[in-house]
């Protein structure tokens, strides 16, 4: 399953990376969750904020509300993201305080 995921982003990823922490040239394993959102914010090296809008059942008022969700993900060398573009993040391990997902590919 990993090397069908690899292969996906293989073809956005601009060439070979010596980034450690990147899904495709380094040494992290996508596993778990994976989303797609917005990138909204890139102005740290090597870190993208992904925002996405879920709808959430309120139980007592019979209703859905718009929920808001950003997610800091790690944005590897070869995967050029800006902002506004649309991206699939997955789920690794830990990598820093606040990241513990990587940016996979940019979408259409």
């Amino acid at each position: 399953m990993a090397e069908e995921q690899k292969k996906e982003v293989i073809g956005n990823a601009v060439s070979d990376c010596k980034d450690l922490k990147c899904p495709v040239h380094g040494s992290v394993k996508v596993r778990g969750n994976m989303f797609e959102g917005i990138a909204i914010r890139a102005k740290a090296p090597k870190t993208v904020i992904v925002e996405r809008y879920l709808m959430q059942h309120v139980r007592k008022y019979e209703r859905y509300k718009k929920v808001r969700s950003r997610i800091t993900a790690h944005k590897p060398d070869c995967i050029q993201v800006a902002i506004g573009d649309k991206v699939r993040i997955g789920e690794t391990r830990k990598l820093s305080k606040t990241k513990s997902f990587v940016v996979m590919e940019v979408l259409k």
